[in-house]
């Protein structure tokens, strides 16, 4: 069987390139240290912001319907930092950079040592950034030991 080692790439449509380039600038390129590069398919503009492990892809939307979060489809992205100071200094940098973030807080709901900060991009797509919690490192560092679970 072959094993996922992570995300390739993730597309979002959005209505207006220019007002999210800029906006994602401040967050990806700016705040969590992407790259980015543009390219064309089938003559659409597409911007990627990427990392050593994935690219977060920007394209044109061909319908002018709003982003849903409670319909079917994509409810919210999270990127993951390193620690909690991470979370914090992300969502200061965001509120300085003037993108309504929430500030950085812990959401022992979630996990005990879950900290994030929840935003929404410029077509309602929502956000978050998140610590690389315990459970996170214990899955990914003792998989064969924790074996199959349901």
């Amino acid at each position: 069987m072959a094993e996922v080692t992570g995300i390739d790439h993730i597309y979002i449509t959005v209505s207006d390139m220019a007002r999210s380039e800029a906006f994602y600038d401040k967050v990806l390129a700016q705040a969590l240290g992407f790259r980015k590069n543009r390219f064309e398919i089938g003559g659409d503009p597409h911007v990627q912001y990427y990392n050593r492990l994935f690219g977060y892809v920007i394209r044109p939307a061909r319908s002018a319907a709003a982003h849903d979060p409670y319909s079917a489809g994509l409810h919210h992205f999270c990127f993951r930092v390193d620690s909690i100071a991470d979370v914090e200094s992300v969502a200061q940098q965001l509120r300085d950079a003037g993108i309504d973030a929430t500030p950085a807080g812990l959401h022992p709901g979630y996990a005990p040592d879950y900290w994030a900060t929840f935003f929404t991009d410029p077509d309602g797509v929502r956000l978050e950034v998140t610590n690389y919690r315990q459970e996170r490192r214990d899955r990914h560092d003792r998989w064969e030991e924790l074996g199959r679970t349901g």
